[in-house]
């Protein structure tokens, strides 16, 4: 089981734009499982909707990115490096993600060549599907990215 620091020593998201509180499953460069705690006292609750808070779903599919990119990334020959969205195929929101849910962010990773990652996500709450899609992974060195 990984906490939010070891999870930070694996992919550079930070505070608040880190989505994953713990990964409880890891099998490096083959798939993880991750957990999203959501608090009803997150600041996108302000604006996504007042009196009727709905968790983003574009933050469910960054939460399922970063449990593929600490699968990814936990490989050695991936150390220094930063994964990077390079696509989101067969995205699909089932239910509605609410204050005081807990994410189980699942994702496999399928194909892993030349720089490119390719995983198949599902975000659950309990054993409810609540979202999937197929994310895309672009390994980059971080001095390309200046």
């Amino acid at each position: 089981m990984l906490n939010a620091k070891e999870i930070m020593e694996i992919i550079p998201h930070r505070q608040p734009m880190l989505m994953v509180d713990q990964v409880i499953e890891l099998e490096p460069g083959k798939r993880a499982v991750g957990i999203k705690n959501v608090s009803a006292n997150e600041p996108v609750f302000q604006g996504h909707y007042p009196g009727n808070p709905i968790f983003p779903g574009v933050l469910i599919v960054e939460a399922m990115a970063q449990v593929g990119g600490v699968a990814l990334m936990s490989q050695p020959e991936f150390a220094g490096k930063v994964p990077l969205f390079a696509g989101i195929d067969d995205c699909k929101f089932k239910r509605p993600v609410l204050p005081g849910d807990q994410l189980r962010l699942e994702v496999e990773l399928l194909k892993v060549m030349r720089g490119v990652g390719i995983g198949s996500g599902k975000a659950y709450v309990g054993d409810e599907l609540r979202a999937e899609a197929t994310i895309k992974f672009a390994i980059v060195d971080p001095s390309a990215m200046k």
